[in-house]
Formats: C-alpha cells, sequence, structure tokens
C-alpha cells in the first residue's frame, strides 16, 4: 500500500460500504458507500431522504440491513467505548420537560461517567457555549424553539467528543442564533473536530461548509466541493451573470466565441446572462475581453455554483 492511501485510510474518520436500510417496504438507505474526513461535511437532502436514518445507523442507534459501518475504523454495533467519542443532536426533541435547562444536561453528563464535580464544570461551559447560561436554571418547557435546539447542542458536547452528528440544528433558531451556532461549528471544526451537519436548507449548508453530501430518497448522489461536483455534470451549461452597462458591446464581441452557447439580455441587475459549456476557457479569457471592449462590469457570478442548482440537476 503506498503512503498517500495509508495516510488517507488512517484520517478516515466515518466509514460507511454499501449500506442499505429498510423499513418494512420502505427504503431508508440503499446501498451507500463513503468514507468521512475530519471536518464539516454538510448532509443535504429534503425531508425523508435518508438524513435521519443515516445518522442513527453512523451513532449505532439501529443496525443496518446491508452493509459495513466504523468510526476510527472499529465497528460501530454494540461497540460501547465508540459512544463516548460521539456526540449526537437528534432532530426531534425529546426532553424531560420539567426538568431545567442545567439539570438536563447535567444528567447526561453523569451518564458518561463523569463525577459529580467535572459534570457541573462540563454541563456549565457547554451551556456557556451555546448562550443557554442565564436560562439554564429554567424549566426545559418554558423554553422557545431556539433555545431548545441550542441546549440539544450543549448536551452533545458536553462529554467533549471527537465526533459531532447534528440532524438539523438549525431549524427553528432565529438568524441571530443561526449565525452564533454556524460560527461555534466552525470553531469546533479549527479545533480538530469532526462534524456532520444535516439540513434541507440550501442556505444553511453553504454557510457552513462547502464540503457536501446529497442524498435523495434514500441514495447518496454525489459528495464533494460544490464547485467540483457542479463540474461534473457536463450535460448542463453554466449560466454566468455578468452585471454591465455595455450589454451590446461585450455581448456582440462575446457570442462570437466558440465556447459560449448563448447570451440573453438582463434587467435586474443590468447585463447579460452567458450560457457556456467550457467555463474554464471563460474565465481565462473574460479579463481579456472585457479590457479590449473597454466595457465596466460591476458583477460578475455563477448562477450555478450553489447547492440549489446542483440539487436540481441531480435529481432531474
Amino acid at each position: 500500500m503506498n503512503k498517500l492511501k495509508e495516510n488517507a485510510i488512517a484520517r478516515e474518520i466515518i466509514s460507511i460500504s454499501r449500506v442499505s436500510k429498510w423499513y418494512g417496504q420502505v427504503i431508508g438507505l440503499n446501498d451507500v458507500t463513503l468514507n468521512l474526513q475530519p471536518g464539516i461535511t454538510g448532509l443535504l437532502g429534503p425531508n425523508g431522504a435518508g438524513k435521519s436514518t443515516m445518522f442513527k445507523i453512523i451513532t449505532g442507534q439501529i443496525k443496518p440491513g446491508l452493509g459495513r459501518v466504523s468510526v476510527f475504523n472499529e465497528p460501530v454495533w454494540n461497540n460501547y467505548s465508540l459512544w463516548h467519542r460521539m456526540g449526537y443532536c437528534p432532530e426531534f426533541d425529546n426532553f424531560w420537560s420539567d426538568l431545567t435547562g442545567f439539570k438536563f444536561v447535567n444528567f447526561l453528563a453523569k451518564l458518561q461517567g463523569m463525577p459529580p464535580a467535572e459534570a457541573r464544570t462540563k454541563t456549565e461551559d457547554a451551556l456557556k457555549l451555546v448562550d443557554l447560561i442565564d436560562v439554564s436554571m429554567r424549566k426545559i418547557k418554558g423554553y422557545s424553539k431556539g433555545m431548545r435546539q441550542r441546549l440539544k447542542v450543549a448536551q452533545a458536547l458536553v462529554h467533549d467528543p471527537d465526533i459531532l452528528i447534528l440532524d438539523e440544528p438549525l431549524t427553528g433558531t432565529d438568524p441571530i442564533v443561526k449565525f452564533a451556532l454556524i460560527e461555534l461549528f466552525q470553531k469546533l471544526e479549527a479545533e480538530g473536530k469532526t462534524l456532520v451537519i444535516s439540513s434541507h436548507v440550501l442556505e444553511e449548508v453553504e454557510r457552513i461548509t462547502d464540503n457536501i453530501l446529497l442524498i435523495n430518497k434514500g441514495r447518496l448522489l454525489a459528495e464533494g466541493k460544490i464547485a467540483e461536483i457542479r463540474n461534473l455534470i457536463d450535460k448542463y451549461p453554466h449560466n454566468i451573470l455578468i452585471a454591465t452597462a455595455d450589454v451590446k458591446t461585450l455581448a456582440k464581441r462575446l457570442i462570437r466565441e466558440d465556447y459560449v452557447l448563448s447570451i440573453s439580455k438582463q434587467e435586474h441587475p443590468k447585463g447579460i446572462m452567458v450560457q457556456t459549456h467550457q467555463p474554464e476557457n471563460f474565465y481565462s479569457e473574460i479579463a481579456k475581453i472585457i479590457t479590449e471592449e473597454g466595457a465596466e462590469i460591476s458583477q460578475m457570478t455563477s448562477t450555478d455554483d450553489n447547492l440549489d442548482a446542483v440539487f436540481r440537476y441531480l435529481v432531474d
């Protein structure tokens, strides 16, 4: 085995090999294979796509019908020692709502085997990370949806796990809380933790990471960087918006290039939409063309280098 392959295997945190899971006649996961390395991975898919099933299999809550799952090169199923190294934030609430936020997180810290003094300190630290320490003595039944989401993140963090599996953690949070949680996730990544974060909201995933998994109807459609995935979809032209007042001048010149398929006029913002099947040629030549034509542009963006477009193409 060469050194590159050895290093890649050594860095694999979560490995899933040909995993399938059925619920009666319903397919939860269908022949999924993937290897996750350190950092943040966004798991994207509509409701019912199989995201929660994948998370429950990774965390050892349910057993796959077929295939193998390992974490840190150890099998997950019935491997209790691995559970201490993973933190799990479920999608749905399952609190003892008459407990205070502090007592709930503290109880789960003690379940991890912490002595009382350590459990108290760790609980306070976790609640501070999610900005709930000021309301930690309030009963959970009085918490808002956003506060409950943060409490679920706190209990996943309290035992300082190496891996965090977070199922729709931003659902129901307001913009300020959402921003703070995203900052927290990125801080944890910088500290060397591995996070897998699911969402059905495209914009949320893009704000957290550009390393993504796309899943639909139990099947893994694609994995990698957003731009890399987009580049693999060759049958779709790239759409590039150029905002410019020199519409006619720039359009007349660009339409002569063999890598430009079509050009259409845009009103908001004023400019042109260019379709190309060779984006690398377009981007390497566009600066020279703009300079030669003396055109002024205020904006140039690809409307396809985002998760919305990528997902639409893949499920088409």
